[in-house]
């Protein structure tokens, strides 16, 4: 039983490099380190390392121009080094865009930062959306690991 225990074994760490360190939730914006475990473990098959990191929009923007050429910060990036026995991986979030595509979309805060969280860890599982085939595949798996959350199917 150990190894299938510390296969399962989920070690998380959530960065917030948007504010300071005395204020980085003042306004309750920003999701707690207890809502990301929840919606990780719901999305992860395994065990894993990831770190989820907020930053600010201009950091966003510079990471995203620098990986994939793209001149504009981005909801969430993932970074997978291992996806296999062990996910290991880090998340980058931008609140400033996840919180104004939540409005745009009319969205509730909570449920767009459940979904990008879960989206970006099924991408360091392996999942894709690259293919029309694959990625209603990943859409159907997170609108049901969604779903059992509670939360509103979010391509609806």
């Amino acid at each position: 039983m150990p190894v299938l225990a510390a296969s399962r074994k989920l070690n998380l760490n959530v960065q917030y490099a948007v504010c300071g360190e005395d204020d980085n939730n003042a306004a309750g914006t920003l999701p707690t380190t207890s809502q990301f475990r929840f919606w990780v473990r719901a999305s992860l098959a395994g065990g894993g390392d990831i770190t989820i990191r907020l930053a600010a929009e201009d950091d966003c923007r510079a990471i995203n121009l620098r990986y994939r050429g793209i001149d504009r910060a981005t909801n969430v990036l993932s970074f997978s080094y291992a996806a296999s026995p062990r996910v290991e991986g880090d998340l980058l979030l931008c609140p400033v865009v996840v919180a104004t595509e939540a409005l745009e979309q009319g969205k509730a805060l909570e449920a767009h930062y459940a979904h990008l969280v879960l989206h970006g860890v099924l991408h360091l599982q392996g999942w894709d959306h690259q293919e029309e085939a694959s990625a209603s595949a990943m859409e159907k798996r997170e609108r049901e690991i969604l779903g059992k959350l509670g939360y509103d199917d979010p391509y609806a």
